[in-house]
């Protein structure tokens, strides 16, 4: 199983990779997340080309059904966020 990288760990790499303090990654990063809330929140989609991009999508009022009883119940509308990756995301997966 793969690595799995909490967000110290990213700080950390972004601090070794670009030169920085772990501390102004940290800014920077939580700065990146600020940025892309606030955004997607609006209704605007963030694309960083070939990377990911963000987008809010709103989901319809529907009926569903309790599993515990088979009641049915109404599912109110709601909104989402979709995450797609981007291709250079993809192919260094490959």
């Amino acid at each position: 199983m793969a690595e799995s990288l909490n967000k110290g760990d990213v700080v950390a790499a972004i601090a070794a990779e670009a030169g920085l303090t772990q501390k102004d990654a940290g800014a920077a990063l939580d700065a990146f997340f600020a940025v892309v809330s606030k955004a997607v929140a609006k209704g605007s989609k963030v694309s960083i080309p070939g990377w990911v991009s963000f987008e809010q999508t709103a989901r319809a009022a529907r009926t569903g059904r309790n599993p515990a009883t088979g009641a049915t119940i109404q599912i109110p509308a709601s909104k989402s966020v979709k995450v797609s990756a981007g291709s250079k995301l993809k192919a260094a997966v490959k």
